[in-house]
C-alpha cells in the first residue's frame, strides 16, 4: 500500500491547492493560454522535439498532409481526412503512396506557396535526421513528382501508413526555403503552414502566437495563443485558479484532481484514453540488469494495481507494451500465465536468490520531478525495498531527466509518452534496435537496448512489415508482444491519462476522447 509520505511527497500540489481562491484576474482578451509542466521550450522544430510540451506549439503552428478527427486518433485508414494533401492513393503492391497537395497553402511570413519541394524536404529531413528517424525507415524513396504532387515509395507496405507515419510529428510539413536560410536559427523562428503563426521564442516563458491571416482554411478563432512554461505545480495550478491562464497541463499524482474539483466544480478536466504509455525500461548495458531473473524480480516486485488506485481517476492498467484496448494488447487473462508478472513479492525474492542475489541489491537511477514520473518512481522505489532491492533514486528537472537518459545514463527509466493505436509505430520507437539509445545523445527511445545487447525482434517487426492485410499486421504484432514479455527489456506500467483542466470560458470546439497528449487551438472560442 502507499505510504503517506509517498503520498504526501507526489502529492503535494494537491494540498496547495486547497488554499487558492477562485478567478479573480481578467483573462487576456481574445486569447487562449496553455501552460505545461516545463521549464521552458527547447525547441519549436517539429523534427527536433523531444520533450513532450514543445509538442503544443508545434500543433498550432505546423500541419501534416493527413489527421483523423480533432481529438482522436485513427485506428483504421477510412479515419484519416485531407490537411495539407487533398487525395492519395496507392499501388496495388500497397508500397507506392501518391499524394496531391493542396494548392494555394501558404507558409507564414511571406516565405511563399507550400509545394512538393517542401514536402520532401520535409520527409527526407526527418528519414536522416531529427528525435525520430526510426519512425521514417521504411520509407525507401520520397520524391516530387510534380509541384502539386509527391511519391512516397516504401520499403515493405504498411496497412497503417497514413497513421504510423504520415500522422507524425517530424512530418509536419516544413518550408525548405526556411530552413535553409535561417540554419540553426530555424529552431527558434520557425516557418509552417498552421492557423497560428510564430511571434516570439522565450526560452524562459513560452512561445507566443497570432492568428495567421493568410491561412487557406478557416481562420482561427481566437486571435492569439500563448503556449507557456511553468514547470512548478503551486505556481502553475495558482494560475489557472486566478485566471492567468486559461488552461493547464493538470498534475498526475495523487489525489490531485478531487482537490482542484473541490475547490472549483466549474473547471473542465480533458482526458485521454488511454493517455500516455508509461513504460519502465531495463537498461541492458547496466549491471546487474543484463540478468533476465533479475528483470523478472523487479517485474514481479512491482504492484501495478497499487499505482492505478493511486493514480485514480487517470489510471488503467497494461499489461503488455500496447494497451488492452489497442489491437495487439494483451488482457490479463489472454496472456500465458508465466508472463503476466502478476505481483508476487516471495516469487521475486526467490528469483532474486537464484541470480546471486540473496542480500538483496543496489540500483541508482534517476528520476524525474515531473508528478507523473516522481509519484511512479516513488511508488516502485518503495514496493521493491520490500523485495531487497534498493533504488537509489536522484530526482533532477524533468528537461535534464530527458538529457540524462538519453545519454544512457540511466538504469531504470520510466518513459510516458501518449502512443497512436499503431503497433508498429510504437515496436519502432521503444524496441527496434535502430532506435538504440546513444551515450552523445544522438539515438532513439530504445532505452533498453533491446536488439543491440540482446537478441530482439527486429525479423518479426520486418514481417509486419510486409503485410497487407490489417488481419496479417495485428497476427505477427501480438507476436512481438508475447517475445517482448519473454525477453522482458522492459514493462508496462499502468497507462495514465493526459489530463488538461480547462477553465469554462474556453469552448476547445471538439471532444477530447483519446489521441496525442497535444491538440489545436484554432476551433477554440471564448465563450465568457
Amino acid at each position: 500500500m502507499v505510504t503517506r509520505r509517498t503520498v504526501l511527497i507526489s502529492g503535494a500540489a494537491a494540498t496547495a491547492a486547497a488554499f487558492y481562491a477562485p478567478s479573480v484576474l481578467a483573462a487576456p482578451k481574445d486569447t487562449i493560454s496553455f501552460a505545461s509542466a516545463a521549464s521552458g521550450p527547447a525547441t519549436a522544430d517539429p523534427n527536433l522535439v523531444t520533450q513532450g510540451a514543445d509538442s503544443w506549439h508545434c500543433a498550432q503552428l505546423f500541419e501534416y498532409l493527413a489527421q483523423p478527427a480533432d481529438g482522436d486518433f485513427g485506428q483504421k485508414p477510412e479515419d484519416f481526412k485531407p490537411g495539407l494533401a487533398t487525395k492519395w492513393t496507392t499501388s496495388p503492391d500497397g508500397k507506392t503512396w501518391v499524394f496531391t497537395l493542396r494548392q494555394g497553402v501558404q507558409f507564414h511570413k511571406s516565405y511563399g506557396e507550400m509545394t512538393a519541394d517542401d514536402v520532401a524536404f520535409t520527409f527526407k529531413r526527418a528519414m536522416t535526421s531529427g528525435s525520430a528517424v526510426s519512425t521514417y525507415g521504411n520509407i525507401s524513396s520520397v520524391a516530387a513528382s510534380g509541384k502539386y504532387e509527391v511519391t512516397m515509395t516504401l520499403k515493405n507496405p504498411d496497412p497503417l501508413f497514413l497513421g504510423s507515419t504520415i500522422f507524425t510529428r517530424n512530418a509536419m510539413i516544413v518550408s525548405k526555403k526556411a530552413v535553409s536560410e535561417k540554419g540553426d536559427g530555424f529552431v527558434k523562428d520557425v516557418i509552417g503552414t498552421g492557423p497560428y503563426k510564430m511571434d516570439r521564442f522565450d526560452v524562459e516563458k513560452g512561445v507566443y502566437m497570432s492568428r495567421h491571416e493568410g491561412y487557406w482554411g478557416e481562420p482561427a478563432k481566437i486571435a492569439n495563443v500563448q503556449c507557456l512554461y511553468i514547470a512548478d505545480t503551486t505556481a502553475r495550478t495558482l494560475a489557472l485558479m486566478s485566471g492567468e491562464v486559461d488552461m493547464i497541463e493538470g498534475v498526475r499524482a495523487p489525489g490531485w484532481v478531487p482537490q482542484i474539483q473541490a475547490q472549483r466544480g466549474d473547471l473542465h478536466f480533458d482526458m485521454t484514453v488511454p493517455g500516455s504509455f508509461n513504460t519502465l525500461f531495463f537498461n541492458l548495458d547496466k549491471d546487474p540488469l543484463q540478468k533476465l531473473q533479475v528483470r523478472q524480480a523487479i517485474a514481479c516486485g512491482i504492484n501495478r494495481q497499487e499505482i492505478v488506485d493511486a493514480m485514480k481517476p487517470l489510471s488503467r492498467m497494461s499489461y503488455t507494451l500496447d494497451p488492452p484496448n489497442y489491437p495487439t494488447g494483451y488482457t490479463h487473462d489472454a496472456l500465458p500465465a508465466d508472463l503476466r508478472f502478476d505481483y508476487d513479492p516471495d516469487k521475486a525474492k526467490a528469483l532474486l536468490k537464484d541470480a546471486g542475489f540473496s542480500s538483496g541489491l543496489k540500483i541508482p537511477v534517476i528520476g524525474s520531478q515531473r508528478e507523473d514520473y516522481r509519484s511512479q518512481y516513488l511508488i516502485i522505489q518503495q514496493q521493491l525495498r520490500k523485495i531487497g532491492v534498493t533504488v537509489d533514486l536522484q530526482i533532477i528537472d524533468h528537461t535534464a531527466f530527458h538529457a540524462q537518459s538519453n545519454k544512457n545514463l540511466n538504469t531504470l527509466v520510466i518513459n510516458s509518452s501518449s502512443l497512436p493505436p499503431i503497433p508498429l509505430y510504437v515496436f519502432n520507437i521503444y524496441a527496434a534496435s535502430a532506435a538504440d539509445t546513444k551515450d552523445d545523445g544522438t539515438g532513439g527511445g530504445n532505452y533498453a537496448h533491446y536488439g543491440v545487447k540482446t537478441p530482439g525482434v527486429d525479423k518479426l517487426l520486418t514481417e509486419m512489415l510486409q503485410t497487407t492485410t490489417f488481419d496479417d499486421y495485428v497476427k505477427i504484432g501480438r507476436q512481438v508482444e508475447l517475445q517482448i514479455q519473454k525477453d522482458l527489456p522492459l514493462m508496462a506500467l499502468p497507462t495514465l491519462s493526459y489530463l488538461v483542466v480547462r477553465n469554462p470560458r474556453i469552448d476547445i470546439g471538439f471532444d477530447i476522447k483519446g489521441g496525442y497528449a497535444y491538440w489545436r487551438f484554432c476551433k477554440a472560442t471564448i465563450t465568457s
